[in-house]
């Protein structure tokens, strides 16, 4: 079997089509709910690459919701962030400058 366009988007809609059907027996990957924020985002890409405008609006909807999708991965990153920080903080300081409160 060799793979072309057609054989590709088939592959891609048995897969996405097993995953629908594991979720209707009781199976939940939440794999749908990030699914459609990329796809908007790609029509969007498409409609850019194509010269239509709506294109725009399209990726910067699936974007945002893509975007709250992914809201705990980056308070997660963030708290890493606000950690390191601090800790750099600590480290820089010297023991001349601290103060007594």
């Amino acid at each position: 079997m060799s793979i072309n366009k057609k054989s590709g988007l088939a592959l891609l809609l048995i897969f996405f089509g097993t995953f629908v059907l594991f979720r209707s027996f009781g199976f939940h990957f939440d794999l749908m709910g990030y699914v459609v924020p990329i796809a908007i985002a790609g029509l969007g890409y498409v409609g850019i690459k194509n010269g239509k405008k709506v294109g725009w609006f399209f990726a910067i909807f699936g974007l945002l919701l893509l975007s709250f999708k992914l809201s705990w991965l980056f308070s997660i990153v963030f708290a890493v962030l606000l950690i390191g920080f601090g800790v750099s903080m600590i480290k820089k300081q010297s023991p001349s400058n601290t103060q007594d409160w």
